[in-house]
């Protein structure tokens, strides 16, 4: 079917009737059980829900709110808040509530659905009284009305609500790796484009598999799961927790999978545990074990009939694509920004390049600043900044190219290169110029480490802040294990020196001891570093750490 012209709900209402029986989403509900909706069920109950909506007699677009973790009823509320004809504001499970007091006061939220949440008590006191919650099937003990209780109370809506290509449709609110997040506002165009040309250059058909774990309220899964599956009409399976991860995967035999850079690195973390580094590669190196071991693995980590894998957000390191393309698995790395709906730049099976995220997608248009900036152009550009004019200004060139705030390189077959955030950029004492971001990414082939921060404004030379993985923690006890780390590291930092130029040079790595999480501040909702938190949190010890000259310093 031609989806270039069709909206999102158009597509609702085509797999209502052309896929009705068909399985769309399986959802996890304990204990090993699931509660199945097929394309029909899901489209009935985001009507029902819809009817409800209407009923409020809420003024004509109001802003509808969704904090849970995915689920069914998280996709069935963004088709539900369109049909009554108002706006989606996603906001992601793992919040502060001073954050969702910020969003839910800025966009001026009337109702809020309250679903899958961890920490619910810690975020509930953000909810003001004058909004309306409702709570989905799998939400924490709350007095508000059910989801359950309401579609079973109201009947179906039954037009087929027409929403306008230009009209703004939800409202997603960054993850704010520096300061108050902004709300980017997207229209129905915009999301239509993205999601129609994203599913279009992949070849993606009704036959995949997509489990849904990475937060919805993320415009790259939502590009590219939610609304991937709309458009494409493919199932959706939900995972339950972390626990049961690998459970979930082996339920959905996913053939497509999404990641982020962090969880690629755990996963293959998980993989060299059982499996040293060495040992694997002797194996892969034996013509008769080749096949066997690299589809051993593959099934281990629940990816084995993966056809097309893919990883965005932020780089990914050399070695870790490598690593995984020696098993079979071509991961194709991706860019794109909350801004354009995650749609710009995509590597393409057997034209992707390793370092480089990709040629221009279908309809977009690219060019690099006299600054080095990646300036980008498309019907999914964003519509601007909620309430912000002045931000939304900044953010635009005066011919209309969106400010990325990335430097990067193109290459003769026309594939982005990102040598890093123009923001990341530090001074040395010397007057050097730094971009943390490739020093980092040569750093992370080391398999113990997890995550990795360079920094050093002001200062001579750069440093590191490394996190170990979770797995490698409980060992330091270890003097033996230490030691060998230690010694892995001075010849780590002897590698990378070799590969920058002089101004670039590693004067030190520090082990951190502290755990970088969602949690702590340390990272955003997506999993990317708060790079001045880290800087922040370090800063006293610094220019001790210099005068110590020793390449490897433990916190």
């Amino acid at each position: 079917m031609d989806t270039t012209d069709k909206l999102p709900l158009d597509m609702v209402y085509h797999w209502e009737h052309a896929k009705a029986d068909s399985l769309y989403l399986t959802q996890p509900i304990g204990d090993g059980k699931v509660v199945e909706y097929t394309w029909k069920r899901a489209v009935d109950e985001a009507r029902r829900m819809a009817s409800y909506l209407k009923s409020l007699n809420l003024p004509e677009k109001s802003r509808v709110g969704i904090i849970s973790k995915n689920c069914a009823q998280w996709i069935m509320s963004d088709w539900a808040i369109w049909m009554a004809g108002h706006i989606s504001v996603p906001l992601y499970p793992t919040l502060n509530a001073d954050t969702v007091n910020y969003i839910l006061n800025h966009s001026e939220c009337d109702v809020l659905f309250v679903g899958k949440l961890d920490d619910w008590d810690q975020m509930k006191s953000g909810v003001p009284e004058s909004v309306r919650c409702i709570s989905y099937p799998l939400s924490p003990p709350n007095d508000f009305e059910t989801w359950d209780d309401l579609v079973g109370k109201y009947p179906p809506l039954e037009e087929n609500t027409q929403r306008d290509a230009d009209e703004l449709a939800t409202i997603v609110y960054t993850s704010g790796s520096t300061g108050r997040p902004k709300g980017v506002m997207l229209s129905f165009r915009n999301m239509a484009f993205a999601a129609a040309g994203g599913t279009q250059v992949l070849g993606v058909g009704a036959e995949e598999r997509m489990l849904s774990y990475l937060p919805l309220a993320h415009v790259f899964e939502r590009t590219f799961v939610e609304l991937g599956s709309l458009y494409s009409g493919f199932q959706l399976f939900f995972a339950e927790s972390l626990d049961t991860f690998v459970q979930d995967l082996q339920r959905a035999q996913p053939t497509l999978f999404l990641s982020v850079p962090r969880l690629w690195v755990k996963f293959q973390h998980g993989v060299l545990q059982k499996l040293p580094k060495e040992k694997l590669e002797k194996l892969l190196k034996v013509p008769l074990l080749n096949k066997v071991i690299k589809k051993k693995v593959l099934k281990g980590l629940g990816l084995n009939k993966v056809k097309l894998a893919g990883s965005g957000s932020a780089p990914l390191s050399n070695d870790v694509l490598d690593w995984y393309r020696n098993l079979g698995l071509e991961l194709l790395e991706g860019y794109g920004m909350s801004e354009n709906f995650a749609y710009s730049h995509m590597n393409k099976p057997g034209r992707s390049r390793t370092g480089y995220v990709g040629e221009a997608l279908p309809g977009v248009e690219m060019k690099i600043s006299d600054e080095g900036e990646v300036l980008v152009k498309s019907p999914a550009t964003m519509m601007g900044y909620y309430k912000d004019e002045e931000k939304t200004r900044e953010t635009f060139s005066e011919d209309g190219f969106l400010k990325t705030g990335d430097k990067g390189e193109i290459d003769e077959m026309g594939r982005l290169k990102l040598t890093g955030r123009i923001k990341e950029i530090f001074k040395t004492s010397k007057g050097k110029y730094i971009a943390p971001a490739p020093i980092e990414n040569r750093l992370m082939s080391h398999e113990a480490i997890e995550m990795v921060c360079v920094s050093g404004a002001n200062q001579t030379q750069p440093h590191a802040l490394v996190m170990l993985g979770e797995e490698i923690r409980p060992k330091m006890a270890d003097e033996a294990f230490r030691k060998d780390i230690e010694a892995s590291f001075k010849q780590l930092i002897t590698d990378v020196n070799k590969t920058v130029d002089p101004h670039e040079q590693l004067a030190f790595i520090t082990v951190v001891s502290d755990e970088w999480s969602i949690e702590n501040s340390f990272l955003t909702p997506t999993l990317k570093l708060k790079r001045n938190v880290v800087e922040d949190a370090y800063q006293e010890n610094v220019d001790s750490w210099y005068a110590k000259r020793e390449p490897v310093i433990w916190q």
